[in-house]
Formats: structure tokens, sequence, C-alpha cells
């Protein structure tokens, strides 16, 4: 069996990895940026809730959204890199790949945020937060169509 049968054979356990995986990082993209509401819109009014959401958003970035980030893009390279998976000549792939680059580049966004955070210079609203919180929304639509319509 040469690499390319082995990579084929693996292909299904790759993609459900890689499913469960984006499952996991998109519901902490959705999520995060709520929690930033809420430390942004509580904070101020409730004494001593600043620590408990510095480490609900910690533990969300840390334990769950890095790796899931992490497998999702190890385990979506690994489809894209098995032989007669991907068709280059059509759009969709090159959707999808700057969708998928934009939304890292949202995570840590994300990181940066909750870094401002911790070091007590956050300067964003809770409405800002609102706002950014539908960019993971937006990149996903373009996801799932590029994916199932294969442009």
């Amino acid at each position: 069996m040469d690499l390319s049968d082995l990579m084929f054979t693996l292909y299904p356990y790759a993609k459900s990895l890689h499913i469960m995986a984006v499952l996991s990082w998109m519901a902490g993209l959705f999520y995060l940026p709520r929690l930033f509401v809420y430390h942004v819109e509580q904070a101020e009014k409730v004494q001593d809730t600043v620590p408990i959401f510095l480490q609900m958003e910690d533990k969300l970035l840390r334990i769950i959204m890095r790796p899931a980030m992490y497998v999702s893009w190890a385990a979506g390279l690994f489809i894209v890199l098995t032989p007669g998976i991907v068709d280059w000549t059509y759009v969709w792939p090159w959707s999808k790949g700057v969708s998928v680059i934009a939304m890292t580049w949202f995570h840590h966004w994300l990181l940066f945020r909750f870094r401002d955070f911790s070091a007590g210079k956050n300067r964003l609203s809770g409405r800002q937060f609102r706002m950014m919180n539908e960019v993971p929304t937006v990149l996903m639509v373009v996801i799932v169509v590029s994916v199932i319509f294969k442009f």
C-alpha cells in the first residue's frame, strides 16, 4: 500500500475528526465574543466579577478553542493533501481557504482582546463585541456554501 492509498483509506477518519474539531472551534468563536460583551457590561456593575470572566475566557481559549483550531487545521490539511479529493480548478477550495484563514485571524483577534482584558486595557464596547460576533457566522456561511455547492 503506497502513501496515496493510505491517505485515501484514512480520509473518512480525517474528515470526521475535522468536522468535530470545527464544531468545537466554532462554538468557542461564537461564545467568546459574547463573554466579552458580558465582561464589558457586567464587570462595572457587579463587584469582583473580573477574575471570574478572565478565568472563563482563558479556559475557553486555552482548553477548547486553541486545540480545536489546531486539530481543524491538521485534519483539514490532511484532507486537502489526499490525492483526488480537491479539484483546485474550481473556486470553492479557494473561497473556503480564504475564509479559514480569516477565521484563524479572528481567533487571534479574540486572543489579543483577551490579553487587553487581562492587562486592564480593553477599549471596546459591548456593542462592538456584539458586532464582531457576526464575523464567524459570515465566514461559516461562505465555508459551508463553498463545500456543499463546490462552485
